[in-house]
């Protein structure tokens, strides 16, 4: 598997890194021969769509675990709580609280990456660099979430290994463990410089059916 070689060549543990095979899209009937071949973390995009595959699916089994990886809207954290073992995109204040709203109300305790646009791209959402900081601390500090990482999508028309430095050296100087950066084009670059969590769609499922 080219995880444990990318892992190799970076001198890390392959124990350290944890493969999110992004399933988002694909029926339960494309997921499950994964889930049966061992593969136990999962990545969805949208809340509905998860709701519809996944509480059938972790019946059958219930060691698997649900990442959400797509973008939250505050008016589906009740059910995001509810169903997912980690959240991604945790990308605004607004929605930091909502979660630690309704975290403390349901009693679950979901791994939450905080999203930073190092790219301070317009169409995409995340804190900028310069307030990555300030958001951890509002987070952390002052709502009382427990940050189990950060979380970026280099720029595509970018190199993304500054991108990951940098994700990298914010983490390090919040003392944050977590890195979720990486996916099926550029995890090698990503486990390199420290992943912690990649996210690997096409290269597990195949294309996408692409709708017109």
């Amino acid at each position: 598997m080219q995880i444990n070689r990318a892992a190799a060549d970076a001198g890390r543990q392959v124990d350290g890194i944890t493969l999110i095979a992004v399933s988002k899209t694909f029926p339960p009937d494309a997921i499950e021969p994964v889930l049966a071949a061992g593969q136990s973390v999962f990545g969805e995009n949208r809340v509905q769509e998860a709701q519809g595959k996944w509480p059938d699916l972790k019946t059958s089994y219930p060691d698997a675990k649900v990442h959400l990886i797509g973008p939250l809207q505050t008016n589906k954290v009740r059910d995001a709580v509810g169903l997912f073992d980690a959240v991604h995109s945790v990308d605004r204040l607004k929605l930091a609280r909502a979660l630690a709203k309704e975290i403390s109300a349901q009693g679950r305790d979901p791994d939450l990456f905080l999203q930073i646009n190092t790219g301070e791209e317009p169409q995409k959402s995340g804190a900028s660099p310069a307030d990555a900081d300030a958001f951890v601390t509002e987070c952390r500090d002052e709502l009382g979430l427990r940050i189990a990482g950060l979380m970026c999508i280099p720029p595509a028309d970018q190199d993304p290994v500054p991108h990951f430095e940098m994700l990298a050296n914010i983490a390090h100087r919040n003392g944050i463990a977590g890195l979720s950066m990486g996916m099926s084009a550029d995890f090698e670059l990503a486990v390199a410089h420290g992943a912690t969590h990649v996210r690997v769609g096409s290269a597990i499922f195949g294309a996408r059916a692409r709708h017109p």
